[in-house]
């Protein structure tokens, strides 16, 4: 296989200005297997200024319905080649392959949604109080940073690019380091379906480097990141700086709340794939599970057994489900979580351990009697583990739930409609779903309450992020 391992501006491969390389590790075997270019903050400037540029000289000022034929190009080059990103994504970060070939499609989804929303999308005509004629223009910001995280390269990569694209933008990508690959690629097929050179810019590279160059940049006009709270903090005290607009999606974590009336046995065969896919490795994960007490010991025994038939290996197999975790430096941070845990008394009714010497492999854990103030109760620990607490009634639970610096998705396992609605009215989240785990569609807006972030992705909500909105009134 051929990887795409150069920086990609203006339209083509190049190497980083002063030659740095980063060597990346395949998951499944702790075995690097190419080099990447490394950005400097030289190469930083250099890409922002080109991007400029090219939106200054064109993109900005390009027809609706043309920018729109280039988006729906790009949609058509993605799917054309799945394959190649769904396997550059399986050896990056230990995909599963049928997973990684369902987030490859969804990218080229994701272009096709944005090319066909350039037409909906615009501005008003006001009745106003002088009389005259007053409306609104929605119009591009100039050059876009976005900062995307390893967990879901490819996806979150495009659900940043596209609508910033299709509203009228240049975007400067940064992909986090130890998966860029699929970016890369993405700018180099955007380019192949018509993209005017340096309208998309991918920038590989340390965080720190890359990361503050990118967001601090005078002609950066907005920042989109995904990633930690901790990180997005610091983004967002970087930008204050220039007093330059931010999306934040961080940290989640996120509950999953089982009534007895509900069709429980389906929720606790269900539910482990809500915690455990990407081996846990989502800010959605639904890791805090409220069980009502009438049905918690049924539904602890029926979810155990289904996550003991969860299938972790190869993710080169079809029949994988879970693979490895994207780095050692990740599974260390989840084993010292499990650590606590023991040490707190928890009980580990599954899982806790390596499954196999080679990789970076941790098996699907179950805790139960976890404290509420436990690290694995309250933190965000991005690995396959979690907590299941049976409640006894709703106020009481509902206080529980939003007791967390956290609000970005969750689950509400109910068949009592009146149930549902006031329960989704309470619990602080930016997204919830009602008797399934599914917290992400192209078509709606996804982001977070609280430390959860600010700003939505997807749905007419993030085109709607990248523009601003001018006034104007025209005396009659």
């Amino acid at each position: 296989m051929n990887f795409p391992n150069d920086l990609f501006l203006d339209g083509g491969y190049r190497a980083a200005a002063d030659g740095r390389r980063i060597a990346l590790v395949d998951p499944a075997t702790e075995e690097p297997f190419v080099e990447v270019a490394a950005a400097t903050v030289s190469d930083v400037d250099g890409a922002i200024r080109s991007a400029h540029a090219a939106w200054e000289g064109g993109w900005r000022d390009l027809a609706p319905g043309k920018r729109a034929e280039i988006l729906y190009r790009v949609a058509r080059v993605l799917r054309e080649h799945n394959e190649e990103l769904a396997q550059l994504e399986r050896r990056q970060v230990g995909k599963p392959i049928a997973e990684a070939r369902d987030e490859a499609g969804l990218a080229g989804r994701v272009f096709e949604y944005y090319a066909g929303a350039i037409s909906q999308f615009g501005g008003q005509t006001l009745p106003v109080g002088r009389g005259g004629f007053d409306f609104t223009l929605k119009q591009s910001m100039g050059v876009v940073a976005a900062i995307v995280p390893w967990n879901f390269p490819l996806p979150i990569a495009a659900w940043k690019a596209a609508p910033a694209l299709a509203a009228g933008n240049a975007v400067v990508l940064k992909p986090a380091s130890i998966s860029p690959l699929t970016a890369i690629k993405m700018g180099e097929l955007a380019v192949k379906a018509g993209l005017p050179p340096g309208v998309l810019q991918i920038l590989p590279g340390s965080g720190s480097a890359v990361g503050d160059a990118l967001v601090t940049h005078p002609l950066i006009r907005k920042v989109s990141f995904t990633g930690s709270t901790e990180i997005g903090r610091r983004i967002m005290e970087l930008a204050s700086r220039n007093l330059t607009r931010v999306s934040l999606e961080l940290g989640g974590k996120s509950p999953n709340v089982v009534f007895a009336d509900a069709d429980w046995e389906k929720a606790a065969d269900t539910s482990p794939m809500s915690v455990f896919a990407n081996t846990g490795q989502d800010c959605c994960a639904r890791s805090r599970m409220f069980v009502e007490r009438s049905v918690y010991a049924g539904f602890v025994e029926r979810f155990v057994a289904a996550t003991k038939k969860l299938v972790v290996g190869d993710p080169a197999l079809d029949s994988t489900q879970l693979g490895p975790m994207a780095s050692g430096a990740q599974r260390t941070t989840v084993e010292a979580f499990l650590a606590d845990a023991r040490a707190r008394g928890s009980k580990f009714a599954t899982g806790g351990g390596r499954p196999q010497s080679r990789g970076f492999y941790l098996e699907p854990t179950v805790l139960l009697d976890v404290g509420s103030s436990d690290r694995c109760w309250r933190e965000e620990i991005f690995g396959p583990v979690v907590a299941i607490t049976p409640f006894d009634d709703e106020a009481t639970m509902i206080r529980e739930v939003n007791d967390s610096p956290y609000g970005l998705s969750g689950s509400l396992w109910t068949r009592d409609l009146s149930r549902a609605l006031r329960v989704s009215r309470l619990i602080e989240s930016g997204v919830l779903s009602v008797n399934c785990h599914n917290s992400v569609h192209v078509e709606a807006p996804f982001g977070g309450y609280k430390t959860s972030g600010l700003g939505r992705d997807l749905g007419m909500a993030a085109m709607d992020g990248y523009t601003e909105t001018k006034n104007v009134y025209v005396a009659s």
